[in-house]
């Protein structure tokens, strides 16, 4: 159970990884200028926010300076929540500028794609553009340069980067400094889409032509051993469908096949793009249809249509040896075409469903 599953009364918004890195920056920035360390430390997000944080660890030595903030998420999951972000700095040569280090725990860049160079530290370009900024308001408050090096390392970031898409796009050694906004809206989505986006961009980047979205786990093992697919062309799309295909229409990539459970499939058959539980239902009425359109009698399709579940009405159509996987596995593909329409290089889709235990119950080949 998530945290947020527990209360009743509206989810709390959090911070992100760039606000708390920002944060920790402009603390032992003016601990290093003036001896002393704001606590808690303001900061100035893009929206006009001024969020205080508190600090969890500080340390001033002769030559560098270093703050830490535990990480609020608020009440959405996010791994990196309770993570503590550090930031250490450092003078540097004049008219150097602000510069980013990675430390313990942050990740570096090692394939294109990403809107970093490769060999740069994770920090992506808001929260450097944050960090410069506070950096800059200290200096003109307590007659600074400006001129500063910024390692930013997580605590344990290397495990916690093992749960998140960053070994997947090329980030190796920790996590990211992410954030648009500073804050951590609750299952806003965006951090998800924003990695199929960037998934998407590393797959075009490192020359693939043939990409898996999936929807789980299971369904990405069962397609990448089907088609002997790895490492990039692995595009963990989750319920959001429609995000990864409206960024292919975008940005083409010649082939996709779309794997996942039988009952998020039948919800893009029908046209739903965010195939979660809570956003979009299975209509056991269209799987009914479906089923006698390709030879169930009347008899199984009133069954069907009083069906508990997607994965029973799959089992009844089995048991009448109708192909109901493959009629949603042709709409559900079907479907992605049409999203895909007017996109600039043809893709060629294709789609397989599984059930729980990873079976292939349904398949459709490129129409």
């Amino acid at each position: 159970m998530t945290r947020s599953e527990t209360r009743s009364d509206p989810l709390r918004r959090g911070w992100t990884t760039g606000a708390c890195a920002t944060a920790a920056a402009t603390a032992a920035y003016q601990a290093l200028l003036t001896g002393e360390f704001p606590d808690p430390v303001t900061v100035h997000l893009p929206g006009g926010q001024t969020p205080a944080f508190a600090l969890a660890v500080e340390e001033r030595r002769a030559d560098a300076a270093m703050a830490g903030v535990v990480k609020d998420a608020g009440d959405d999951p996010d791994v990196t929540h309770g993570a503590l972000i550090r930031a250490t700095v450092r003078f540097a040569a004049p008219g150097s500028g602000v510069g980013f280090r990675a430390g313990p725990g942050v990740g570096t860049v090692t394939l294109p794609g990403l809107p970093l160079a490769v060999g740069e530290p994770a920090v992506n370009p808001v929260p450097r553009q944050l960090m410069r900024e506070a950096i800059a308001r200290v200096a003109a408050a307590h007659r600074g340069s400006g001129d500063v090096t910024i390692e930013l390392s997580v605590d344990d970031g290397a495990r916690i980067a093992e749960q998140t898409w960053n070994p997947r796009l090329g980030i190796l050694g920790g996590l990211s400094i992410l954030g648009t906004t500073g804050i951590v809206i609750p299952y806003s989505c965006s951090a998800w889409i924003d990695s199929i986006r960037r998934g998407i961009d590393v797959a075009l980047a490192t020359g693939e032509t043939h990409v898996l979205g999936a929807t789980g786990t299971t369904s990405e093992r069962v397609g990448a051993e089907l088609y002997g697919l790895s490492g990039t062309a692995l595009l963990d799309m989750g319920d959001f469908a429609g995000a990864l295909l409206k960024y292919l229409r975008r940005h083409p990539i010649p082939r996709l096949t779309i794997a996942g459970g039988f009952a998020k499939l039948s919800k893009l058959a029908d046209g739903h793009l965010d195939l979660h539980s809570g956003r979009s239902q299975v209509n056991l009425d269209t799987l009914a249809d479906r089923a006698a359109a390709v030879g169930g009698d009347a008899d199984l399709a009133a069954h069907i249509r009083a069906a508990n579940t997607a994965l029973h009405a799959l089992e009844l159509a089995r048991a009448a040896d109708v192909p109901l996987g493959d009629a949603v596995a042709e709409a559900a593909r079907d479907a992605a075409k049409a999203l895909l329409r007017g996109s600039e290089l043809p893709v060629t889709v294709d789609v397989i469903a599984i059930n729980r235990t990873g079976t292939i119950v349904g398949r459709a080949g490129p129409a």
